[in-house]
């Protein structure tokens, strides 16, 4: 009875060994939080820099010199410099000088490049990239010389012609605010200008009432539409042309790889997909050279 007792008790050498290893795992473990609290000291906070700066601010708020957002990015400090200026003029640099960053300048660049017009001072909050802080710290420092005449229309039996017109010429015709010379201008440049007064009813917002109204105030020089050199236009640039579908614009191209240049507007009347009224309203535009 004692020889198997003895025997499910004993344990051979190699097993001691890894019991041994084992245990010293476990110590090892369980003091490892004691030996890192040791050898590590926390770090104490020093509030004085901080009493610092919220002295300076009551100071300035009790001066009356602090405005809520009036204090540029941190990357800005020290070289903002707050001047009267004409939205409409000034460049990148100076509207980085006045405390926005460059890409907030660049978006107001890009707004006016593209035929956008601040009229009053309220129309640069209009700007999604421009902050209601940024408006509040510039607000006062906006000068808009020709604000007084930022709505003129036109006297009676005056026109305008669509062709040349900028985005503050066309805002002088009855019913025409900012953003729709905006969307005229744009339009206009997708389709190379305009070869009659009935293409204003296409773009959004111009119904056939307000067209009526338009259609006496406007005139159209077809001279200055710019031809599509359809030989030679990559897919890239077509595709944008607002009368051509994506497959229109991909046959088109397909069909002159295949059989050579086009030489008139009846050559693409062998493509299927081209139907009679879009070669009409395309014809214009078309350039076979």
């Amino acid at each position: 009875m004692k020889a198997p007792i003895k025997s499910y008790f004993t344990i051979t050498k190699k097993e001691w060994n890894g019991l041994v290893v084992l245990v010293i795992l476990i110590a090892g473990v369980l003091a490892a939080p004691y030996v890192y609290q040791l050898f590590r000291k926390d770090s104490t906070i020093n509030f004085k820099d901080f009493d610092k700066a919220a002295a300076q601010l009551g100071k300035a708020e009790k001066n009356g010199s602090y405005v809520p957002g009036d204090s540029p990015r941190d990357d800005q400090a020290g070289r903002v410099a707050m001047f009267p200026f004409d939205p409409n003029a000034i460049t990148i640099q100076q509207w980085q000088q006045l405390g926005l960053t460059e890409h907030q300048a660049e978006i107001i660049v890009h707004y006016k490049a593209k035929g956008g017009r601040f009229y009053k001072k309220e129309d640069l909050k209009k700007i999604y990239a421009v902050t209601a802080e940024d408006y509040q710290r510039l607000e006062p420092y906006i000068n808009l010389p020709d604000a007084g005449n930022a709505y003129k229309k036109i006297k009676p039996g005056e026109t305008v012609e669509l062709n040349n017109a900028d985005s503050t010429r066309l805002t002088e015709l009855t019913g025409i605010g900012p953003s729709l010379a905006v969307r005229i201008i744009r339009y206009r440049d997708r389709l190379g200008g305009f070869y009659r007064k009935e293409q204003l009813g296409e773009i959004f917002g111009i119904d056939s009432s307000k067209f009526v109204v338009l259609s006496s105030e406007i005139t159209i020089n077809p001279q200055l539409v710019k031809k599509i050199d359809i030989n030679s236009i990559s897919f890239d640039q077509l595709r944008l042309f607002p009368y051509f579908t994506y497959k229109q614009v991909n046959a088109i191209i397909q069909y002159r790889t295949q059989h050579g240049n086009y030489t008139s507007v009846a050559d693409m009347k062998n493509i299927a997909i081209l139907d009679e009224q879009t070669l009409q309203k395309t014809a214009p535009y078309l350039s076979f050279k």
